[in-house]
């Protein structure tokens, strides 16, 4: 009974979700949860040998799983992966934002290339991933898109001045988007992650600033990459998550409570 309960309420059977950045370590954590709950994968990053990777685990249960390369700084190359979708399972319900880099130095230093490529692949690929996917949800009978922002959402922490700033962005645009997309049967929400060491971060990660990350965050830990899933299955539900749009959610130990 518990069990066809939960499953009528964040059961995804006969959806395809794309999770953009899914070869990732938080990327491919979400996946594993959508394939989990019933949902076919697209997996969509930028090598071929990750996304391989990536659709090789998720099937290994007799989860469904493919990948699509993309370049998120290509607007064309996001078209092709929604094209890919639609032309091997006919519509895409899901939509996951979740590539991301990152870089640490101090204001002074920051260079200009720098800011352009995290502006770029962090938020203005969210901008055209949301255009692209949504346009297809709103025509083809709704959908749910799930960016995914961070504390610097909230917080303008020290020494990733572009990063927070993206990731500022990026809240705000979901929330933005969310308003125009409420009547169209499509949610737009966020998940904002603490501090999961992954690629992108763990350049940044010095001594120093992990004791400052654990002073601040009450659980006293960085999450696991798999601690993100039940926020996501939550807002991609199209049963559990049927009123939930415009909004975010924290996982994050802790970190914004206490800074609140």
């Amino acid at each position: 009974m518990v069990e066809s309960y939960l499953k009528s309420m964040f059961g995804l059977e006969g959806q395809t979700a794309v999770v953009i950045g899914g070869a990732g370590v938080l990327g491919g954590a979400l996946c594993q949860g959508l394939v989990q709950a019933g949902a076919h994968v697209v997996v969509a990053d930028l090598t071929e040998d990750g996304c391989r990777k990536r659709v090789e685990e998720l099937t290994q249960g007799g989860g469904s799983a493919s990948y699509s390369l993309v370049d998120v700084t290509s607007r064309k190359s996001i078209e092709d992966v929604l094209a890919a979708a639609v032309q091997q399972k006919g519509r895409v319900q899901i939509l996951v934002n979740c590539a991301g880099v990152n870089a640490a130095n101090d204001f002074l230093e920051a260079t200009d290339a720098d800011w352009d490529r995290i502006l770029t692949i962090n938020l203005r690929a969210v901008f055209q991933a949301c255009q692209i996917f949504g346009r297809h949800m709103i025509e083809a009978g709704g959908g749910a898109i799930v960016n995914i922002g961070s504390v610097t959402s909230h917080l303008p922490l020290s020494r990733v001045f572009a990063y927070s700033a993206s990731k500022s962005g990026v809240l705000n645009l979901s929330r933005n988007i969310a308003q125009e997309f409420a009547t169209k049967g499509v949610r737009v929400n966020c998940i904002c992650p603490g501090f999961f060491p992954a690629e992108q971060n763990r350049r940044v990660l010095t001594p120093e600033r992990i004791d400052s990350i654990m002073r601040g965050t009450p659980m006293k830990r960085f999450g696991e990459s798999e601690e993100l899933i039940g926020a996501l299955l939550l807002l991609v539900s199209p049963v559990a998550g049927q009123f939930i749009t415009g909004t975010h959610i924290n996982v994050d130990g802790g970190f914004t409570a206490a800074w609140f």
